[in-house]
């Protein structure tokens, strides 16, 4: 009797001891809420369409005082300047990169509550602002009329999507002592997006380091050139 109960508790034992697994996969939606500020400059008349120039700056903007993004950039050039033009600058938040969902969302929403042209959007940035003008061209080409990426790098893994770019203008600008972002970033884009048949230019700055975007924001140049390009030219 008793080598029988043994039997039966060592059997036991052994089941509960025993291992599976399981493999599966789960779909879900994941929302996430993101908040940023925003200044918009109203060209004088606004009777007509007018464009709309987005600019997103570097990582010394970032914050929650948004008089920051008037430190460089086209805000920086209307103290002095006329603009026949709307003029979006975005606030990336501390401690946070670019989201181009969001910034995407913010453009629909201007064009929605103002007399926008919608055949000349474009988008200029400095550094990460940089950065994200080019990630702005990837996920949305077809909403801009021209890219002017400044001192910026890109994601060198994005170079097979350079055609996505190949029938927006573009034009680039870099210091060749930047020791902030190094020339193969600029250069290797430049390559990748010519060899699709673009219509890009790339302009070295030979004695100038990170901060080569004064000169560029500071010249009517650039403006004059922006507003030209339109969507339906293309």
């Amino acid at each position: 009797m008793k080598k029988s109960i043994l039997f039966l508790l060592i059997g036991i034992t052994s089941i509960g001891h025993s291992q599976s697994e399981l493999i599966g996969s789960i779909k879900a939606d994941i929302i996430q809420k993101e908040e940023i500020g925003y200044v918009l400059h109203i060209p004088a008349s606004i009777k007509t369409k007018k464009p709309l120039l987005v600019f997103l700056h570097g990582d010394g903007e970032k914050g929650n005082d948004i008089e920051k993004v008037k430190i460089h950039g086209p805000f920086n050039y209307l103290k002095t300047h006329k603009l026949d033009a709307y003029v979006l600058a975005p606030q990336c938040r501390e401690n946070q990169l670019w989201n181009t969902e969001i910034i995407y969302q913010l453009i629909l929403k201007i064009i929605k509550e103002n007399n926008i042209d919608t055949n000349r959007i474009y988008v200029t940035g400095l550094s990460s602002g940089g950065w994200a003008t080019w990630d702005m061209g990837f996920a949305h080409p077809e909403m801009f009329a021209a890219l002017v990426p400044i001192a910026s790098f890109t994601d060198l893994l994005r170079e097979d999507e350079a055609c996505k770019l190949k029938n927006i203008p573009i034009r680039m600008f870099h210091g060749v002592l930047d020791d902030v972002v190094p020339m193969n970033y600029p250069v290797s884009i430049y390559k990748a997006v010519k060899a699709c048949g673009g219509s890009i230019t790339l302009t070295l700055f030979d004695d100038a380091n990170h901060n080569c975007w004064t000169r560029v924001y500071d010249s009517p140049d650039i403006y004059d050139w922006l507003f030209k390009q339109q969507k339906n030219q293309m």
